[in-house]
Parts: structure tokens; C-alpha cells; sequence
């Protein structure tokens, strides 16, 4: 069974080397699914708040409000769920990461 919990996050980015307007310093509101699987224990995968918690302490307090060109070489979605989930692997029984970057712009990576 798999167990996911949302988090929006705001940060800001500029993808170097790319020929078009993301090269320009900008912002987004980014969405975050993590999805952790296992076998139920009474009656839960995982307890919603201590996703909770890992991913606050591991993540949102490193990228909330930050410049993600700081700690990310090319912050494109892709590295920045790649940075995620490098973050998380080892604290977390992860299934699946989804990073939104704009409504209709995102990217998965399973674990």
C-alpha cells in the first residue's frame, strides 16, 4: 500500500546555459507528493506526521524561500527532485516523488 502527502514550497531559480526565458532569474510555487509505501500497522502505512516532519526538516526548511541556484548546480525539476530525493532515501520507505513546478509542469521519480 502506498500512503502520499502534498507540500507547496516557493522558491526561486535561473537554468543556466538554457537559450530561452528560464535562463532569467524567476520563481515558483512548487508542489511536492511524496509517496511512501509498506504494510499497514494498525491500521497505517505511515503516519501522516511523521512524513510530515522528515520532509520539513530535510527539505522544505532547506528550499522554502531560497534560491535554488545556492545548493543545486541546474536547479531544472528534474536535479531538484533528484536533490530531494537524495535527501530523503535514507529517512523515509519512499515509493514515488512528484515535483510540480508549475500547474502543468512536473516531473516523477520512483524510488
Amino acid at each position: 500500500m502506498q500512503a502520499s502527502k502534498i507540500f507547496i514550497f516557493e522558491a526561486a531559480h535561473k537554468l543556466p546555459n538554457y537559450p530561452g526565458k528560464c535562463s532569467n532569474l524567476h520563481g515558483h510555487t512548487w508542489k511536492l507528493i511524496v509517496s511512501c509505501s509498506g504494510k499497514m500497522n494498525k491500521g497505517m502505512v505511515i503516519d501522516f506526521l511523521e512524513i510530515k516532519k522528515i520532509v520539513e526538516e530535510n527539505v522544505l526548511n532547506r528550499l522554502n524561500h531560497s534560491y535554488l541556484n545556492d545548493f543545486i548546480e541546474n536547479p531544472t525539476c528534474e536535479n531538484v527532485i533528484l536533490w530531494i530525493k537524495k535527501e530523503l532515501e535514507n529517512r523515509l520507505n519512499l515509493e514515488k516523488l512528484t515535483l510540480y513546478e508549475s500547474e502543468d509542469c512536473f516531473c516523477e521519480i520512483e524510488a
